[in-house]
């Protein structure tokens, strides 16, 4: 999905038409952009307050980049944050919001650079992703620096997706977490994907676009696997879930798919927050620099994290 307008971005394909060498070839020119140093005009300062590093880690069956922040200091919260994007994006482009939840929670915050879909990789790979990094973090804690009783995930968009997956799998597996926040959460991706207001009202907005959520949905659904569970959305059980922040820009094709899983969360029990930011599009947390929203998402971010993880 579309979250930047960042400096020399490449020519924006036919999404409907694209081959699968096109994509990995738009996708890399684009998540060059969005980490370039000139794309920090829109995508935000990281603070300097936190130390940002890559870090290699060893998965089952696979190896995996994650991009940890990490202020001074032991024995610190840990947050697992999935950037946005489904088949193009990077950790860096949230760099302003994680080095700053780092820096002012503070909090060790590892940033999963999950794999991006194309025809052989559907959303299920990049949920696996989300899933194995917090297991691998907490496995390790002591090694990490961080009080595995204060964990808390945190994503934007189809990294909220992961994010909220993550949440119902750990719940399933009684490890407990703090809290959850979803930004802009694309939460269905079954045949009822784009059956939404809101993504009448606003499919052609500048920064996620229908035939970008018509890729999307081909690209994270192979046909035959089942769409229900990578959709938290239709999840059987949302009950006894960390507490969620949900966090929906009212201008964005998938708002109703927050407002719709705040509902669910609210009516199984589980202690929900939504928050609507007014006149906000679809990633506006990662583009602080055109987003005049993004501070005050960012600051509710803060506070809610620093009461749920007693940090």
């Amino acid at each position: 999905m579309s979250e930047t307008t960042a400096v020399a971005r490449p020519p924006e394909p036919d999404w409907l038409t694209m081959t699968a060498e096109e994509l990995v070839a738009y996708r890399e020119a684009e998540n060059r952009a969005r980490a370039s140093a000139a794309a920090r005009v829109i995508t935000g300062e990281p603070d300097p307050g936190a130390e940002i590093q890559w870090r290699e880690l060893a998965l089952p069956g696979r190896e995996l980049r994650v991009r940890v922040y990490r202020p001074s200091g032991t024995g610190l919260p840990l947050v697992v944050h999935v950037h946005g994007g489904g088949f193009v994006g990077t950790a860096v482009q949230s760099d302003w919001v994680t080095s700053h939840l780092a820096a002012r929670l503070p909090a060790v915050v590892v940033s999963v650079e999950h794999r991006l879909l194309d025809p052989s990789t559907p959303l299920s790979a990049a949920a696996d992703d989300g899933w194995d990094v917090l297991q691998e973090v907490l496995r390790n804690a002591g090694e990490w620096g961080v009080d595995p009783s204060r964990t808390a995930v945190f994503g934007e968009s189809c990294g909220a997706l992961i994010s909220a997956l993550t949440a119902i799998r750990a719940s399933a597996a009684k490890l407990r977490l703090r809290a959850q926040v979803l930004v802009n959460p694309a939460v269905d991706v079954t045949e009822t994907f784009l059956d939404h207001d809101s993504v009448t009202e606003y499919g052609d907005s500048p920064t996620l676009t229908v035939p970008q959520l018509k890729l999307f949905q081909r690209l994270a659904v192979p046909a035959g696997a089942d769409a229900r569970a990578v959709s938290p959305l239709y999840a059987d059980d949302l009950s006894g879930l960390a507490p969620a922040l949900v966090v929906v820009p009212t201008h964005d094709p998938v708002a109703d798919h927050g407002r719709r899983y705040a509902s669910r969360l609210r009516e199984a029990g589980t202690p929900v927050q939504l928050t609507e930011y007014p006149g906000a599009g679809h990633a506006f947390l990662s583009m602080p620099g055109v987003a005049p929203q993004a501070e005050a998402a960012r600051a509710e971010i803060l506070s809610f994290l620093r009461t749920t993880l007693g940090a």
